[in-house]
């Protein structure tokens, strides 16, 4: 550390849409919705670069970091 130090906090560019992608299907994985998740798999495919996964990782993870609400039982007899 120098007397004129600068602290550099530069993150990468977060590609929103891929986010996005990562958060619906993680929505969609939740509540068992194979339609979906292949729909966001073909849209995604298999060329896109270490980054964009990346990014698609991280918004599943904003999602499953959610805990699921747990369901009431059912009542009646």
């Amino acid at each position: 550390m120098g007397i004129f130090s600068r602290k550099n906090n530069d993150e990468p560019a977060r590609n929103e849409q891929m986010v996005e992608l990562g958060r619906d299907y993680a929505i969609a994985r939740r509540h068992r919705d194979t339609k979906a998740m292949n729909r966001i798999m073909r849209q995604i495919g298999t060329d896109k670069d270490v980054t964009d996964l990346s990014d698609f990782r991280a918004g599943q993870e904003s999602y499953d970091s959610i805990p699921p609400i747990p369901r009431g039982r059912n009542r009646r007899r």
